[in-house]
């Protein structure tokens, strides 16, 4: 549905609550309009003023297009084609980039809690090097997992120092805030880089074995956007990463399904959704 035409239907219905459905956010296929702004925190907001990562570009190739997730604020867009930069200057191949969100922002039908607000994106840990693909092919390219089975650490068959490079470049990109990777890879990283300052910006979190997650602070010119607690001191090589492996990390309980709407967004976000 075209954007004018969604605003037109959501007017004559008296305009969105702000516990809109993810449904709802994922129909928009354009930003809204005016300045950029980051609402919100990654996980609970939504994105003013959105820009498009094009598809393919100097160093890098955006993956699963169909998604329509190729939308972040202009630093977020800014910061992905310095990392590609920065990885064609090391020596890695064009960089392949997953989501990082939606036109305007909210919350996702499937695939994430967060990439709401437009900081987030999503690398591929592909370092091999290739051809450029089609865009057919990257909405299928498989990527394989780089850590060991009992995930005690990356797989020393596939995890390279080309991997390493990548994910160092990525903690060392400007206004980083933190880089999300499966726990047995910052094991691995703990093993060789332990005590670099640029490791402590590098955090574990469940999945993120085939991908790594970039997360940037607030940008200027975005007061109602909120940043989420400030990572620890220390590299993070410590007995915190040993709790990955214990039976309540390796099993977490189901997240209870609360009955009634979805919970609110930030009032800013009224304003974005309903947007021509």
């Amino acid at each position: 549905m075209r954007p004018f035409a969604l605003a037109f239907l959501l007017a004559l219905a008296g305009g969105p609550t702000l516990a809109q459905p993810a449904s709802s956010w994922a129909a928009h296929q354009a930003p809204s309009a005016g300045p950029a702004r980051v609402i919100g925190t990654t996980a609970l907001g939504c994105l003013a003023g959105g820009e498009a990562l094009p598809p393919e570009g100097p160093a890098w190739q955006a993956v699963r297009l169909s998604r329509n997730r190729n939308w972040g604020h202009p630093e977020t867009i800014r910061g992905i084609r310095t990392l590609a930069q920065r990885a064609r200057s090391a020596g890695l191949p064009d960089l392949l980039i997953g989501d990082v969100a939606q036109p305007r922002g909210g919350p996702m039908p499937f695939g994430h809690a967060s990439h709401q607000s437009g900081l987030d994106f999503d690398v591929w840990l592909d370092v091999n090097p290739r051809p450029p693909l089609s865009r057919a092919q990257r909405e299928d390219w498989p990527v394989a997992s780089l850590v060991l089975p009992d995930q005690s650490g990356a797989d020393p068959n596939r995890f390279t120092a080309a991997h390493a490079r990548l994910i160092r470049l990525a903690a060392e990109l400007p206004n980083v805030d933190r880089v999300l990777v499966n726990h047995g890879i910052k094991r691995s990283l703990c093993t060789v880089h332990g005590g670099e300052a640029w490791l402590r910006r590098v955090r574990p979190w469940r999945g993120h074995d085939s991908h790594m997650h970039v997360r940037l602070r607030c940008p200027a010119g975005s007061p109602e956007c909120q940043e989420g607690p400030p990572i620890p001191a220390g590299d993070g090589c410590d007995a915190s990463l040993d709790w990955w492996l214990s039976d309540e990390a390796r099993r977490p309980p189901s997240p209870p399904r609360a009955p009634g709407p979805p919970p609110a967004l930030p009032p800013a976000c009224g304003p974005v959704f309903r947007a021509r």
